[in-house]
Protein backbone atom coordinates (compact mmCIF):
# COMPACT_ATOMS: atom_id res chain seq x y z
CA UNK A 1 0.00 0.00 0.00
CA UNK A 2 3.01 2.45 0.44
CA UNK A 3 6.41 2.23 -0.65
CA UNK A 4 9.44 4.22 0.76
CA UNK A 5 12.74 5.17 -0.62
CA UNK A 6 15.31 7.12 -0.35
CA UNK A 7 17.22 9.93 -3.11
CA UNK A 8 20.24 11.98 -1.40
CA UNK A 9 18.33 12.85 1.85
CA UNK A 10 14.95 12.90 1.21
CA UNK A 11 12.48 9.88 1.65
CA UNK A 12 9.84 9.60 -0.59
CA UNK A 13 6.82 7.85 0.12
CA UNK A 14 4.23 7.22 -2.60
CA UNK A 15 1.03 6.13 -1.45
CA UNK A 16 -0.39 3.04 -3.76
CA UNK A 17 -3.39 2.08 -2.94
CA UNK A 18 -5.46 3.21 -5.77
CA UNK A 19 -7.37 6.22 -4.83
CA UNK A 20 -5.04 6.10 -1.44
CA UNK A 21 -8.39 6.30 1.26
CA UNK A 22 -8.12 6.11 4.66
CA UNK A 23 -8.83 2.59 6.26
CA UNK A 24 -7.18 0.71 9.21
CA UNK A 25 -4.63 -1.01 7.14
CA UNK A 26 -3.50 1.89 4.69
CA UNK A 27 -2.71 4.08 8.04
CA UNK A 28 -0.63 1.14 9.59
CA UNK A 29 1.27 0.95 6.27
CA UNK A 30 1.82 5.04 6.67
CA UNK A 31 2.88 4.73 10.17
CA UNK A 32 4.89 2.07 9.25
CA UNK A 33 7.00 3.76 6.68
CA UNK A 34 7.05 7.20 9.41
CA UNK A 35 8.79 5.33 11.92
CA UNK A 36 11.12 4.43 9.06
CA UNK A 37 12.34 7.89 8.11
CA UNK A 38 11.82 8.71 12.21
CA UNK A 39 14.33 5.86 13.08
CA UNK A 40 16.84 7.67 10.16
CA UNK A 41 20.00 9.23 11.14
CA UNK A 42 21.49 12.25 9.78
CA UNK A 43 19.87 15.11 7.37
CA UNK A 44 16.16 14.38 6.05
CA UNK A 45 13.31 15.33 4.52
CA UNK A 46 10.36 13.46 3.77
CA UNK A 47 7.43 14.13 0.40
CA UNK A 48 4.97 12.20 -0.40
CA UNK A 49 2.99 11.32 -3.47
CA UNK A 50 0.42 9.35 -5.09
CA UNK A 51 1.36 6.12 -6.87
CA UNK A 52 -1.96 6.57 -9.42
CA UNK A 53 -1.58 9.96 -11.30
CA UNK A 54 -5.46 10.37 -10.72
CA UNK A 55 -5.35 10.84 -6.75
CA UNK A 56 -3.01 11.90 -4.47
CA UNK A 57 -5.81 10.96 -1.82
CA UNK A 58 -9.39 10.33 -1.67
CA UNK A 59 -9.60 10.74 1.93
CA UNK A 60 -11.87 8.44 4.59
CA UNK A 61 -12.88 4.92 2.88
CA UNK A 62 -16.47 5.48 3.37
CA UNK A 63 -17.48 1.85 2.37
CA UNK A 64 -15.12 0.69 4.95
CA UNK A 65 -16.03 3.07 7.64
CA UNK A 66 -20.18 3.03 6.84
CA UNK A 67 -19.93 -1.15 7.08
CA UNK A 68 -18.12 -0.66 10.17
CA UNK A 69 -19.77 -0.94 13.78
CA UNK A 70 -20.28 2.22 15.55
CA UNK A 71 -17.48 1.76 18.28
CA UNK A 72 -14.82 0.91 15.27
CA UNK A 73 -16.14 4.18 13.61
CA UNK A 74 -15.15 6.10 16.61
CA UNK A 75 -12.03 4.30 17.42
CA UNK A 76 -11.10 4.72 13.58
CA UNK A 77 -12.05 8.27 13.90
CA UNK A 78 -9.12 8.91 16.88
CA UNK A 79 -7.08 7.19 15.08
CA UNK A 80 -6.85 9.37 11.75
CA UNK A 81 -7.29 12.34 14.30
CA UNK A 82 -3.45 11.29 15.45
CA UNK A 83 -1.87 10.11 12.55
CA UNK A 84 -3.01 13.92 10.86
CA UNK A 85 -1.22 15.05 14.13
CA UNK A 86 1.64 12.97 13.50
CA UNK A 87 2.51 14.14 10.16
CA UNK A 88 1.60 17.56 10.88
CA UNK A 89 4.68 17.44 13.53
CA UNK A 90 6.71 15.65 11.91
CA UNK A 91 10.03 15.74 13.01
CA UNK A 92 12.16 16.51 9.67
CA UNK A 93 10.61 19.28 6.69
CA UNK A 94 7.89 17.44 4.51
CA UNK A 95 5.97 18.08 1.25
CA UNK A 96 3.06 16.84 0.04
CA UNK A 97 3.54 16.53 -3.71
CA UNK A 98 -0.20 16.59 -5.05
CA UNK A 99 -0.16 14.83 -8.32
CA UNK A 100 -4.10 13.93 -8.76
CA UNK A 101 -6.99 14.56 -6.94
CA UNK A 102 -6.52 15.93 -3.45
CA UNK A 103 -10.51 15.92 -1.53
CA UNK A 104 -11.71 15.54 2.19
CA UNK A 105 -9.26 13.85 4.23
CA UNK A 106 -6.49 13.60 1.73
CA UNK A 107 -6.76 18.05 1.49
CA UNK A 108 -6.65 17.57 5.49
CA UNK A 109 -3.46 14.81 4.63
CA UNK A 110 -2.02 17.59 2.45
CA UNK A 111 -2.66 20.35 4.75
CA UNK A 112 -0.43 18.86 7.82
CA UNK A 113 2.98 18.59 5.26
CA UNK A 114 4.62 22.43 5.69
CA UNK A 115 4.70 22.69 2.01
CA UNK A 116 2.62 22.33 -0.96
CA UNK A 117 3.28 21.40 -4.83
CA UNK A 118 0.10 21.14 -6.78
CA UNK A 119 -0.36 19.98 -10.23
CA UNK A 120 -1.52 22.47 -12.49
CA UNK A 121 -3.04 21.07 -15.59
CA UNK A 122 -4.95 18.44 -13.77
CA UNK A 123 -6.73 17.30 -10.39
CA UNK A 124 -8.64 18.96 -7.90
CA UNK A 125 -8.67 20.45 -4.01
CA UNK A 126 -11.64 20.16 -2.47
CA UNK A 127 -13.07 20.19 0.82
CA UNK A 128 -16.29 18.71 0.69
CA UNK A 129 -17.80 17.99 4.31
CA UNK A 130 -20.77 20.46 3.62
CA UNK A 131 -21.68 18.73 0.92
CA UNK A 132 -21.20 15.38 2.10
CA UNK A 133 -22.87 16.11 5.37
CA UNK A 134 -20.29 15.21 8.07
CA UNK A 135 -19.68 17.03 10.85
CA UNK A 136 -15.61 17.61 11.08
CA UNK A 137 -14.02 17.38 14.55
CA UNK A 138 -12.54 19.69 16.29
CA UNK A 139 -8.81 18.86 15.57
CA UNK A 140 -9.89 18.30 11.49
CA UNK A 141 -11.24 22.03 11.69
CA UNK A 142 -8.05 23.78 13.33
CA UNK A 143 -5.86 21.60 11.18
CA UNK A 144 -7.98 22.91 7.92
CA UNK A 145 -8.18 26.91 9.80
CA UNK A 146 -4.29 27.05 10.57
CA UNK A 147 -3.15 26.56 7.17
CA UNK A 148 -5.68 28.89 5.26
CA UNK A 149 -6.05 32.85 5.17
CA UNK A 150 -9.71 33.08 6.48
CA UNK A 151 -11.75 33.71 3.64
CA UNK A 152 -10.39 31.08 1.80
CA UNK A 153 -10.91 29.09 4.89
CA UNK A 154 -14.12 30.33 5.04
CA UNK A 155 -15.36 29.74 1.17
CA UNK A 156 -14.00 26.30 0.57
CA UNK A 157 -15.69 24.67 4.19
CA UNK A 158 -18.81 26.40 3.25
CA UNK A 159 -19.24 26.14 -0.38
CA UNK A 160 -17.56 22.80 -0.65
CA UNK A 161 -15.84 23.69 -4.36
CA UNK A 162 -13.00 22.08 -6.64
CA UNK A 163 -10.82 24.06 -7.41
CA UNK A 164 -7.25 23.22 -9.64
CA UNK A 165 -3.67 24.13 -9.00
CA UNK A 166 -3.70 27.22 -10.47
CA UNK A 167 -6.28 28.69 -8.02
CA UNK A 168 -5.05 26.88 -5.24
CA UNK A 169 -1.56 28.18 -5.60
CA UNK A 170 -3.17 31.91 -6.15
CA UNK A 171 -5.41 31.52 -2.91
CA UNK A 172 -1.86 30.28 -0.71
CA UNK A 173 -3.80 26.88 0.09
CA UNK A 174 -0.66 25.11 -2.40
CA UNK A 175 3.12 26.79 -2.71
CA UNK A 176 3.69 25.92 -6.58
CA UNK A 177 1.30 24.86 -8.78
CA UNK A 178 3.38 23.38 -11.80
CA UNK A 179 2.70 20.77 -15.13
CA UNK A 180 2.23 17.26 -14.45
CA UNK A 181 5.32 15.82 -14.80
CA UNK A 182 7.67 18.99 -12.55
CA UNK A 183 5.58 17.72 -9.15
CA UNK A 184 7.71 15.72 -7.46
CA UNK A 185 11.24 17.07 -9.15
CA UNK A 186 9.82 20.49 -7.80
CA UNK A 187 8.44 18.74 -4.58
CA UNK A 188 12.25 17.12 -3.95
CA UNK A 189 14.02 19.93 -4.63
CA UNK A 190 11.92 22.30 -2.06
CA UNK A 191 12.25 19.08 0.48
CA UNK A 192 16.38 18.83 -0.36
CA UNK A 193 16.84 22.33 0.40
CA UNK A 194 15.47 22.01 4.12
CA UNK A 195 16.64 18.59 4.84
CA UNK A 196 20.10 19.91 6.45
CA UNK A 197 17.78 21.35 8.92
CA UNK A 198 18.29 20.49 12.29
CA UNK A 199 15.56 18.11 13.47
CA UNK A 200 15.18 18.86 17.24
CA UNK A 201 14.97 23.00 16.66
CA UNK A 202 13.01 22.54 13.48
CA UNK A 203 10.43 20.44 14.93
CA UNK A 204 10.06 22.74 17.98
CA UNK A 205 9.16 25.61 15.76
CA UNK A 206 6.85 23.71 13.21
CA UNK A 207 4.88 22.06 16.52
CA UNK A 208 4.81 25.74 18.15
CA UNK A 209 3.37 27.36 14.80
CA UNK A 210 0.24 24.95 15.01
CA UNK A 211 0.22 23.76 18.97
CA UNK A 212 -3.42 24.54 19.56
CA UNK A 213 -4.31 22.40 16.31
CA UNK A 214 -1.75 19.30 17.48
CA UNK A 215 -2.78 19.50 20.91
CA UNK A 216 -6.72 18.48 19.55
CA UNK A 217 -5.66 16.09 17.00
CA UNK A 218 -3.52 14.37 19.54
CA UNK A 219 -6.14 14.64 21.80
CA UNK A 220 -8.33 12.54 19.52
CA UNK A 221 -10.98 14.93 20.34
CA UNK A 222 -14.24 13.97 18.36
Amino acid sequence: MVDLKREGEVFILTMNSGENRFNPSFIEAMHQALDTIEQSQGPAALVTIGGNEKYYSNGLDLTWFREAEENEQRAFTVTTLRFLGRIMGFPVPTVAALNGHTFAGGAMLALTHDFRVMRSDRGFFCLPAVDLKINLPPGMISLIQSRLSPVVFRDLMLTGKRIGGMEAKAQGVVDEAVPGDQVLPQALSLAAGLAGKDRQTYAALKRGLVADSLKLLNEGRI
